[in-house]
């Protein structure tokens, strides 16, 4: 191993075992499922702003989204427009009323407990149902987050070739790593330490984010313009390339593409690891001034990885392809801070902000799995009279198992960030976003409506995304349309036609209902 890669890898340790002790220390104050799953809703406005941002925006934020914009041009800019409107859309219209709502309904503390206390389902049908499709989605979302890991560890420690020499090896190890170390202090910790972790790690995305492509492109342009820089790494038309409306080979940007892209918004409204976040707040002032942070924090970041992307295709001399133009940042990183021992190591801390966004997401993710075993499963359907103390073990060893599937899902070196995101992300969406919207706006909604909505959202993203029903080719691969677009119309139609079928729901549910909008708590 070459000093360069020593001194890098001596940042990357300094960074881990902070996160490691912060599991330690908060391990002590971990006493029930609420302490575990919620933080005991004591969370504070920063903390819980860049705690939900961090845990939505994976290594996809640095490393998938610039990817496709360094390949594609601007076109690809549609997922982070969807992105901001879902990101404003979310916190200006669900968080208050989710949090109110959830302490209401049985302080329920997680999002399936929500609706079975929302819809009083003496049978918890809707919570096995909700609990079932977080362990499916959240196993794939995690495998993406192991995935960035081992990628960032094999670009940065192997001898260099995508394709070829050590770099399997490297990312099997740097897989093994990445999982180990999240999965720590995710058992030990649990809600308070992720959130912690999540706010270290959302303001060390945001200066990486920040700086590196502003540092990049002043350094590219200092003698050259930025359209000349563009056509020597292969950029026929510069203006093609920063066209929103049209692709990098001059061809417009397909309708089914940008509807695609915005479409990535609705999947906030079905997000567990996210709305978990509204529930904890300590109060509606605090969420008031989370939503502000939150949002400010999702323009910078989400404009800066697309300008990562861009910058990058100028900025690098060794040209990147299908299957290396992921690790875009982490190439501009090495590029920019090379030359001496300090550079090199301040370079391995802003490395460390693409570890920050892959580890403020698998936490979250393995937690609310954590939560939907233990409470949803375990005491909602196993054994209901379980001790908090067996139900929180439970909890940890669903840890641990997610952990182990996600991490042979990610086995594969070629396995593609962005798809595996895009899965899990349209999954979620389509299953629980409009069962979420529906369950807060709309007193008509029943449990009927609600269950038969959310198994329709997940299984026609389970049917277009993995099922080949044309010459092979699934429904996504032959019409290139997003199937969260599809999921979530359907389900929203089919909960809201279910309900009206059915019986309306009891005076004791209307005015628990009315109650919310009025609820100081």
């Amino acid at each position: 191993m070459s000093t360069d890669n020593i001194i890098v890898l001596c940042a990357f340790a300094v960074y881990l075992v902070i996160m490691i002790v912060i599991g330690f220390v908060y391990s002590k104050s971990t006493k029930n499922n609420e302490d575990y799953f919620l933080g005991g809703r004591n969370l504070g406005g920063w903390t819980a702003a860049l705690s939900a941002q961090a845990s939505d925006m994976s290594g996809w934020l640095l490393m998938g989204l610039p990817g496709s914009i360094y390949l594609a041009g601007t076109g690809e800019i549609w997922i982070a427009v969807g992105l901001l409107i879902g990101t404003i859309l979310n916190w200006y219209i669900v968080s208050s009323r989710l949090r109110k709502y959830t302490i209401a309904a049985g302080n329920s503390l997680t999002i399936p407990s929500f609706f079975q206390n929302r819809y009083r389902d003496k049978m918890g049908v809707i919570k096995i149902v909700s609990a079932i499709i977080i362990a499916i989605f959240f196993t794939v979302y995690t495998a993406s987050a192991f995935s960035s890991g081992a990628k960032l560890f094999a670009t940065l420690f192997s001898d260099g070739k995508a394709d070829g020499g050590n770099f399997n090896t490297v990312y099997i190890i740097g897989l093994c790593v990445a999982a180990l170390v999240i999965l720590v202090y995710t058992f030990m910790g649990g809600f308070k330490a992720v959130c912690t972790t999540d706010f270290i790690q959302g303001m060390l995305m945001l200066i990486a984010i920040m700086s590196v492509p502003i540092l990049a492109y002043a350094t590219l342009t200092y003698n050259q313009g930025f359209s000349d820089a563009l056509v020597a790494n292969g950029v026929s038309n510069p203006d093609n390339f920063l066209n929103f409306f049209k692709n990098d080979d001059g061809s417009p940007v397909p309708a089914t593409t940008i509807i695609s892209g915005l479409a990535w918004g609705l999947g906030y409204f079905g997000m567990p690891h996210i709305l978990v976040r509204f529930m904890a707040v300590k109060s509606q002032s605090e969420i008031k001034k989370s939503r502000k942070i939150a949002i400010t924090w999702v323009v910078i970041s989400l404009a800066a990885s697309c300008l990562i992307g861009i910058v990058a295709r100028g900025y690098l001399t060794t040209p990147l392809n299908d299957s290396t133009s992921e690790t875009a940042f982490i190439r501009s990183i090495q590029q920019f801070f090379s030359g001496n021992g300090i550079l090199i190591f301040i370079g391995g801390i802003f490395l460390c902000g693409i570890l920050a966004a892959i580890m403020s997401t698998a936490d979250s993710q393995l937690l609310v799995t954590a939560s939907a075993v233990s409470e949803d499963m375990y005491k909602g359907a196993i054994k209901k009279n379980a001790s908090e103390k067996n139900a929180l073990w439970v909890g940890k060893i669903a840890v641990i198992i997610v952990a182990v599937i996600g991490f042979f899902i990610a086995l594969d070196p070629k396995s593609s960030i962005m798809d595996l995101v895009s899965d899990a992300w349209a999954g979620f969406g389509s299953a629980f976003g409009p069962v979420v919207l529906i369950a807060l706006f709309w007193k008509r909604s029943t449990l009927a409506g609600a269950i038969s909505g959310m198994a329709t959202g997940a299984l026609v993203v389970i049917i277009w995304d993995y099922i080949p029903l044309l010459n092979g080719e699934t429904l996504y691969k032959a019409t290139n349309l997003y199937s969260l677009v599809l999921g979530f119309a359907l389900a929203l139609i089919v909960n809201i036609v279910v309900s009206l079928l059915t019986k309306k729901p009891s005076k004791e549910i209307v005015d628990e209902f009315d109650s919310i909008k009025s609820l100081e708590i």
